[in-house]
């Protein structure tokens, strides 16, 4: 008979991370061992476990368990997941030329150049592909790599890493987000030669552009008002032309060699077409024009850039590491579990870790987005990358510098912009069919009209230039991703992690947002506030039989009954282990006696005879708003406790926010009863309870939700809430900075234990979904003005040049007004 055994996926594959295909690789791979009949993924409250059922005669549980190790490791050796940060492409659509390029190389499981964060995603098979070929391929595109980043996901590091890195073979991503060749962020220098002194480099494309200025005018002014001969006025020209065409031709000829066609393209024919009609000045001034919208272009995606960035400057690179009597200034990647840190006054705590002395108030804004700073004192928690203020903390650290609440942000932040839009990806598909539609047009236009005897071959051909620039799609392609990198940054900036484009663009378009009570409605702290003992029992018996089974669960209800407990300085009885019965109670055994604690129903299903009397008291309870809990102890009971939480501050105003947004449904979704349940959602203003629910109930009641009112967000701890958070539209996890399950299993998280980020969220999605329409009506509009003027013969290359760019760096303009946003009050 087949016996199972199940084992943590991520010792048996610890970079594991990210992806799907891996973990198919994994199991596939396990299946095939002799004696491994089957092998599968099992997730259970955000965790993920390899299950593996075998035959115990053909191989052993110690086999087993090496076989599983064994195929992890060389997995992890073999499939790499790499972001390679690249700098010098002028367009998105030449990323996409890229992400076709690397495609192609053997080897690659999947591959995206995002041009909006200057990163290469990329999935290989190390075996047939070694990274010195894809950053030649990169290079061969004509884009430049930055400083060597560690990759993600499946597989160590093949390069060796920066002197600025703690080690780390998977954790840095966001510090690698897209710097420049000197390590610094945001210098996008475009194709500058190499053999250039640094500090040119840094500002080639500037350069480019003011030459290309410098002889336009030159030329122009010339020939117009100085008597120039057109001789040298069209040397001027040719200058201009190199100047401001060096970076265009850079990208477009390779991708032309290679039978792609992007915008660059378009604009390069362009001028050459206005060059063969000898309308050099035209042509200049296109070039230049081009070159000026790409520039200012890279600034603003820059600024963007940079707020994402940030995240990675807030993580200190040493800190004040106190062994005995001595202090050391240690390098953050040699600190330890268990070591004690210094965190002085005004330095940023460089560790997770819980405070063993002193006192003092922490800014934790850049981590949690809380306005106010927080106390923090003995056997509290501090966060990498947060800001002490008062006095001196001795902080025990409790995670590696790869594992902190930082590091993981970072690694999401990261991912998040790998991941594509569904108006993104429809831009996408729009343009790979455009770009090679408006060539063929432009031929046509070319050729057609002077056969016909319709125009000249000059003008036909004029015209045909004209279109080039009229249907080039740089805005189409630049103002969504642009729009949701903003829209990321900004709420990282908050204290909410967003984890893709979709994920921003769902949010913005819920009807349905579903709560759970404990812990996200209320505080979840509860208290004792009753103790009804039965028959000849005391109080303090009842309580201290209750305790001694609660003290082995981590229930927020189970905590209330030990702190009432200790605080009555009660001796607590031995209890044996602890057995859970889901949306029940729970069962243990003092000195021999079974000890069950929960609903009547727990009791009814054990055989446990419910005097009518314990029911009214229940029933009583309950409609003053307590929760209550049965306690038995050897087949009777002996007592009920009642137990109430409070709803969170300002919770009722946070709902009045999300209403005022246009959310008419606000459900709460809770294992409590009925008339709890009622009197926290009547504080509150939630406007329907849906109470008594086991975990598997909230999942159905996502589902009826979302039958009954469309797509539903569903917000929750991130742990006991894991299975409705998958299936909601959008799921929203609280506490994020505290909880690593939290960060794993939900596509948004509050970073700070506060429902009032809610407003902002949805606020901030809402706003990025009007950016990316405006952006398409902006980009879509312009083209398709230019190309009715084209035809119509009303509008010069020139003017056409002027719309096109100006058009590209609106959206970018546009999208960047999301760095700025602040939800109404």
């Amino acid at each position: 008979m087949a016996q199972t055994i199940q084992l943590n996926l991520s010792l048996v594959m610890p970079t594991i991370d990210a992806d799907d295909t891996c973990i198919d690789r994994l199991t596939t791979t396990l299946e095939q061992q002799r004696g491994i009949e089957q092998a599968h993924i099992v997730r259970e409250n955000g965790d993920a476990r390899l299950c593996l059922h075998y035959d115990p005669n053909l191989v052993s549980l110690g086999q087993v368990q090496r076989f599983a190790t064994d195929v992890g490791a060389q997995l992890n050796d073999r499939y790499r997941h790499e972001q390679i940060p690249f700098v010098g492409l002028n367009s998105a659509d030449a990323a996409d030329v890229l992400t076709n390029e690397l495609q192609r190389l053997p080897g690659v499981i999947h591959v995206n150049a995002n041009y909006a964060v200057g990163l290469v995603f990329i999935a290989y098979d190390s075996v047939q592909l070694q990274r010195s070929a894809i950053e030649q391929a990169i290079r061969h595109m004509g884009a430049r790599l930055a400083t060597p980043v560690v990759p993600t996901m499946c597989g160590p590091a093949t390069t060796p890493q920066p002197a600025h890195d703690d080690g780390d073979t998977h954790d840095h991503t966001a510090q690698a987000t897209a710097p420049g060749a000197d390590g610094h962020v945001g210098h996008n220098h475009g194709s500058a030669p190499a053999f250039l002194p640094h500090w040119l480099q840094e500002r080639w494309t500037i350069a480019l552009v003011v030459l290309a200025g410098i002889f336009l005018l030159i030329g122009w002014v010339g020939e117009t008002f100085l008597g120039l001969p057109p001789q040298a006025a069209l040397a001027f020209y040719i200058l201009a032309y190199i100047a401001g065409g060096y970076d265009i031709s850079t990208h477009a000829l390779p991708g032309l060699l290679r039978g792609k066609f992007d915008t660059d393209v378009l604009m390069l024919a362009a001028a050459v077409g206005a060059a063969i009609l000898g309308q050099w000045a035209e042509g200049a001034f296109l070039l230049f024009l081009f070159a000026l919208g790409h520039a200012g272009e890279h600034y603003a995606l820059d600024r963007a850039r940079n707020a994402v960035n940030a995240l990675g400057q807030l993580m200190p690179q040493t800190a004040r590491v106190k062994r005995g009597d001595q202090i050391t200034e240690t390098p953050i990647e040699q600190v330890q579990v268990g070591d004690t840190v210094v965190v002085r006054p005004g330095d940023r705590v460089p560790v997770d870790g819980t405070v063993t002395a002193g006192s003092s108030s922490v800014d934790q804004a850049p981590i949690t987005g809380e306005s106010v700073p927080v106390q923090k004192s003995k056997g509290d928690t501090v966060f990498a990358g947060t800001i002490n203020q008062d006095a001196a903390l001795d902080v025990q650290v409790d995670t590696l510098s790869r594992d902190n609440t930082l590091s993981r942000v970072m690694k999401l932040v990261a991912e998040a912009q790998s991941q594509q839009s569904p108006t993104q990806q429809f831009t996408q598909r729009f343009t790979a069919w455009f770009v090679p539609a408006v060539l063929v047009v432009t031929v046509l236009v070319a050729v057609v009209p002077p056969l016909l005897n319709w125009l000249s071959w000059g003008d036909s051909f004029y015209r045909s230039m004209l279109l080039l620039v009229a249907a080039s799609p740089c805005a189409l392609a630049l103002g969504t991703p642009a729009a949701v990198l903003a829209g990321i940054a900004q709420a990282a900036r908050n204290g909410v992690l967003i984890k893709g484009g979709v994920h921003l663009e769902n949010l913005g378009n819920i009807d349905v947002m579903a709560f759970d009570k404990t812990g996200t409605i209320t505080e979840g702290r509860f208290a004792v506030n009753e103790i009804v003992p039965v028959g000849t029992i005391t109080a303090d018996d009842l309580l201290a039989t209750a305790a001694a089974v609660e003290q082995q669960s981590n229930h927020p209800l189970a905590q209330a009954v030990v702190r009432a407990a200790q605080e009555r300085r009660l001796q607590l009885p031995g209890a044996g282990g602890l057995t859970n019965v889901p949306g029940r109670g729970v069962k243990s055994s003092i000195g021999g006696e079974e000890v069950l604690i929960g609903t009547l129903t727990l009791f009814e299903d054990n055989g446990i005879a419910v005097d009518s009397g314990i029911g009214r008291t229940m029933a009583e309870l309950e409609q003053n708003g307590r929760s209550t809990m049965a306690v038995s102890r050897g087949g009777r009971i002996i007592g009920v406790l009642g137990l109430a939480d409070t709803p969170r501050p300002k919770v009722q105003q946070t709902m009045q926010q999300l209403r005022d947004l246009g959310i008419k449904h606000l459900v709460m979704l809770t294992g409590d009863n009925k008339d709890v349940a009622q009197r926290i959602a009547k504080e509150t203003g939630l406007t329907d309870v849906r109470a008594e629910l086991l975990p598997e109930d909230k999942l159905t009641a996502i589902q009826e939700l979302e039958a009954k009112f469309g797509r539903v967000a569903m917000t929750g701890d991130g742990v006991n809430d894991a299975p409705a958070l998958a299936t909601a539209t959008v799921g929203i996890a609280m506490g994020g900075a505290g909880t690593a399950v939290a960060l794993e299993t939900a596509d948004i998280a509050l970073m700070g234990d506060d429902l009032g980020k809610m407003p902002f969220a949805v606020g901030l999605s809402r706003a990025s979904a009007a950016v990316i329409k405006q952006n398409l009506a902006i980009s879509l509009g312009v083209i398709a003005l230019l190309i009715i003027a084209t035809f119509a013969g009303v509008v010069s290359l020139p003017i056409a040049v002027v719309f096109h760019e100006g058009s590209t760096i609106v959206v970018v303009l546009n999208a960047l007004r999301l760095l700025q946003y602040r939800l109404k009050q």
